[in-house]
């Protein structure tokens, strides 16, 4: 039996006559196997293998290779080959020119082009962009031209037909339409026309500035200045009748700084004093504010001038005690604000045993919280690509040479603002996005080698202005303070601010060095406190 191989049983029938006398196990007979053949057995249907799995797996599995690689072959040959979205990009299609976004060119265009002639400042700066259709980042006669042509006709290939034949250059239909990315930061273009502002304007040198003529960079300087200059002087229009004694002193006071640094050519810091200006017409009112953020910026002077004194030379020189010109400070707030402090023997700046601590840093997590990334991307390409902080932020000065921080206030001003858009005039998110905003690229900017940068560019972020040896310091100090005024008081935030700068002034044992970084610290803080206190998101609107 060894020898056979059973495959089935089956029954044999003899003959019928015989089948009584056949004994039973006659009825079955065994077969002997035939020579094995491998690839018949895997086909028997029921056999199994000894090593497991049958023919039509075997089968299976490889025709399901086969398939997945056709299948992988068609991906691979269809991404290569065939249209694909590669990039994310959302943008809109802009008709130039068309001012009321009616999708037609008319007579309302043409009259909301001559309110925008007359004052794009107070327009959205998308509005002012839909007029630069020279695409030269300016508002021009050239402009103005071809924009009343196109309106003429309502069509721009009948106007480039028309002009043409008249001999006169006309832009290419298709450059009356543009794709804007939503990632495209919309920079508003430069007044270069002779405007109508010029000569009633306090500013009595715009008109040299605009007839006058020099190399491309000091010609782009001029166009910012002219620009900027206009635009102050529509704001101060506004705004002179109802400006108070302290406005108005203060005011004039800037206005013949500007008009002395145009007489000596020094065209960047005209600018930089007049975009100040621009910005205190635009956005601040002391109406409303105590007298004590009234008389802060007479106590900030004070300190500068401290800065810059022959006693403060000879204290430098280890002629005087930290004491005395501690005392010195200490009366400047008294006389200036009627601020009494004692700053000898002052408490520590936060006590961490009051629960209301915890409460309001709670709160300003909170609105820390409310940045999104919407928010973060609108904030950085303003920094990125607006002209007017690009240039605020460009001044800087070596190491140690800008003592009573001339560089810094500007561009937090700005920054500021544009944070305050971005929240709808919400003063508490604006702190709050700046907060976070000036935390983003700390770990990639210190990754860069200190000998690869200028000694002039802030080393923690070169979005922020200040110089290497500030870095994002004075923008925290200037944000922080400005913030905690708006949580508690200005005096009290002025009063933590003191009690945090002399803190670290004992810990460096009170060094000269530690001197000065006490005042240009308390001169950011007193910065800060001012302008968030003193603008109006209200104006800005």
């Amino acid at each position: 039996m060894n020898n056979l191989k059973y495959r089935r049983l089956r029954p044999v029938y003899p003959v019928t006559a015989a089948i009584s006398r056949v004994p039973a196990s006659a009825f079955f007979r065994a077969e002997q196997a035939p020579p094995v053949d491998a690839e018949a057995e895997w086909n028997v249907p029921g056999f199994r293998h000894e090593k497991g799995g049958s023919m039509k797996t075997l089968k299976a599995f490889k025709l399901s290779g086969l398939f997945l690689v056709f299948a992988a072959v068609l991906l691979a040959a269809g991404y290569f080959t065939l249209p694909v979205n590669r990039i994310n990009m959302h943008s809109r299609l802009l008709m130039l020119g068309d001012l009321n976004f009616d999708n037609r060119w008319d007579k309302e265009d043409a009259s909301l082009l001559a309110e925008v002639a007359a004052d794009p400042f107070s327009k959205v700066p998308l509005m002012s962009y839909m007029t630069d259709v020279n695409h030269n980042g300016l508002l021009d006669d050239e402009d103005i031209f071809y924009l009343t042509a196109l309106y003429k006709s309502g069509d721009p290939y009948k106007a480039f037909e028309e002009l043409s034949k008249a001999g006169k250059i006309f832009p290419y239909p298709r450059e009356f339409f543009r794709y804007l990315p939503e990632t495209e930061y919309i920079q508003r273009p430069l007044i270069a026309l002779e405007h109508p502002a010029e000569k009633d304007s306090p500013l009595k040198f715009l008109g040299s500035v605009r007839l006058s003529r020099g190399g491309a960079y000091e010609a782009a300087l001029r166009r910012e200045i002219y620009s900027e200059g206009i635009r102050f002087s529509l704001a101060y229009a506004k705004r002179e009748a109802g400006l108070t004694e302290t406005e108005k002193k203060y005011s004039d006071g800037k206005i013949a700084r500007c008009t002395d640094l145009w007489k000596k050519g020094e065209l960047y810091g005209l600018l930089l004093e007049l975009t100040g200006l621009t910005e205190d017409a635009e956005t601040l009112t002391a109406k409303g504010q105590p007298v004590f953020i009234a008389k802060l910026l007479y106590f900030r002077d004070h300190l500068k001038g401290l800065l810059e004194s022959a006693y403060y030379r000879d204290y430098l020189a280890k002629k005087g005690r930290p004491g005395d010109v501690l005392k010195i400070i200490q009366k400047y707030a008294m006389d200036d604000m009627g601020f009494e402090i004692d700053l000898a023997n002052i408490a520590a700046p936060r006590d961490f045993l009051k629960l209301e601590n915890y409460v309001e840093r709670a709160k300003w997590q909170y609105y820390k919280s409310t940045a999104t990334r919407k928010d973060f991307l609108r904030f950085l390409l303003f920094a990125q690509y607006d002209r007017r902080y690009l240039r605020a932020a460009a001044r800087t000065t070596k190491k140690l040479s800008d003592i009573p921080l001339e560089n810094h206030n500007l561009p937090m001003i700005l920054l500021f603002r544009e944070a305050l858009e971005i929240k709808g005039g919400d003063k508490l998110a604006a702190v709050g996005l700046i907060d976070e905003a000036i935390r983003i690229p700390f770990a990639w900017v210190k990754t860069i080698p200190r000998t690869k940068l200028p000694t002039s560019v802030a080393l923690e972020n070169f979005l922020l202005p200040g110089n290497k040896e500030d870095g994002s310091d004075k923008s925290r100090h200037w944000n922080v303070f400005g913030g905690i005024s708006l949580y508690k008081s200005p005096q009290e935030s002025l009063r933590l601010a003191l009690a945090r700068e002399v803190k670290d002034l004992r810990e460096a044992d009170s060094r000269p060095d530690a001197m000065t970084e006490f005042i240009r610290d308390t001169i950011a803080n007193i910065n800060g406190i001012y302008y968030v206190m003193t603008i109006n998101p209200e104006l800005i609107k």
